[in-house]
């Protein structure tokens, strides 16, 4: 997200093996269609940096992460708590070196607390924070139980959270103290705060949120509803497009229905309803039905996989999918940023980088090194 916005972003790997993510996924394929070590998860966050390699468990690796962090805006890191103040490089030995140094921890845990030390990945916040109790088919059915959602949305909420972070403490620094600040982000803190419209709901009333499959666990009718060919996606936001709704599908009379008559009571009596919109949908396709919807503002979409997504002609348009610069493949198609901006719009400088690609110019460029000192490095194995 920096990058995209115009950072210039020096990503430090370990010199074996590099970011663990440089290993999930499916792979690259070059120029002449053979697999390479790149792989796709990578590929998809890491465009528009520049990839140097450091041991920083080495003391003259910790000496470059210093050298590096003098000159820069922003350190963000995410090891576990307390291993960079073992090397040295937590927040408060940085600042000794740059006062103006905004530093980003992003964590499992954050840095206090009794689970602070432990490790974690997205799977385990989205069990902790709640989220997986609310995701899956509802109890009852077949294949009830507590579900992953499809990507991993604990990472990103708190990149996301990470990001606003940084640009309001750069903002701080630049316009008000002229120094930077400590930022503590935690994946479990910030995936319980993605879900605070559920979390009031319950905090309000006391009912324990459920999982609703496709359905919403605050609006009714919200959810897909099995068309003649395939399911389609309602989402019904006031009562003028329940009406709206009940008219298309000719069953007017329901609309005002006592037991249906606003968004509280649907909700009490949503199996009923519920009932009674799936069997009128069934009686067309989801595309009739969508352009039925569409047509007088109710909003439906149908449920798309990926190789119809980019197909849609919104999408298109949008540029929702672009392309990058790769050594290996030439370019690299990669979903767009999106983020518009109309006076500073998103520029695509570089491709992800491959491991260690930029190690020797950073070295030459940024600290101002020789080959001499950058080769005797790398035969000590420090980069």
């Amino acid at each position: 997200m920096l990058a995209d916005l115009g950072a210039d972003v020096v990503k430090v790997e370990h010199p074996v093996g590099g970011d663990d993510v440089r290993r999930m996924g499916m792979p690259l394929k070059d120029r002449d269609g053979n697999e390479t070590s790149e792989m796709s998860s990578f590929l998809a966050m890491n465009r528009g940096k520049q990839s140097i390699t450091i041991d920083i468990a080495k003391p003259e690796g910790q000496e470059l992460v210093r050298k590096l962090a003098a000159q820069s805006d922003v350190v963000l890191e995410n090891f576990k708590v307390g291993t960079l103040k073992r090397y040295g490089l937590d927040f408060e030995a940085l600042k000794a070196v740059n006062s103006r140094l905004v530093y980003c921890s992003i964590s499992g845990f954050g840095q206090t607390g009794p689970y602070a030390p432990l490790p974690g990945y997205d799977a385990i916040f989205q069990a902790m924070s709640g989220l997986m109790s609310i995701t899956g088919a509802p109890d009852g059915q077949p294949d009830a139980g507590p579900s992953l959602v499809g990507y991993s949305v604990s990472d990103i909420n708190a990149g996301f959270y990470a990001s606003i972070a940084i640009l309001a403490a750069l903002n701080h620094r630049d316009n008000v103290s002229g120094e930077g600040q400590h930022i503590d982000i935690a994946l479990f803190d910030a995936q319980i705060a993605a879900s605070s419209h559920i979390a009031m709901n319950y905090l309000l009333s006391g009912k324990m949120p459920v999982r609703a499959g496709a359905a919403s666990q605050i609006n009714c009718p919200w959810q897909a509803f099995d068309c003649s060919d395939q399911p389609l996606m309602i989402a019904v936001g006031n009562n003028q497009q329940f009406e709206r709704l009940c008219t298309t599908l000719d069953v007017p009379n329901v609309a005002s229905d006592a037991r249906f008559v606003n968004n509280r009571v649907r909700m009490q009596n949503q199996t009923a309803l519920i009932d009674i919109l799936a069997a009128a949908f069934a009686t067309r396709t989801a595309r009739d039905w969508m352009d039925r919807l569409n047509a007088v503002g109710v909003p439906s979409g149908p449920i798309n996989d990926f190789g119809q997504v980019f197909e849609d002609p919104q999408a298109k348009h949008r540029g929702v999918l672009t392309e990058v610069p790769h050594p290996l493949s030439g370019s690299l198609p990669v979903v767009a940023n999106p983020i518009r901006l109309s006076a500073t719009p998103v520029a695509y400088r570089s491709g992800p980088p491959l491991h260690g690609e930029h190690s020797r110019a950073i070295l030459q460029e940024r600290l101002n090194l020789t080959n001499g000192e950058i080769d005797a490095l790398a035969e000590r194995k420090i980069i």
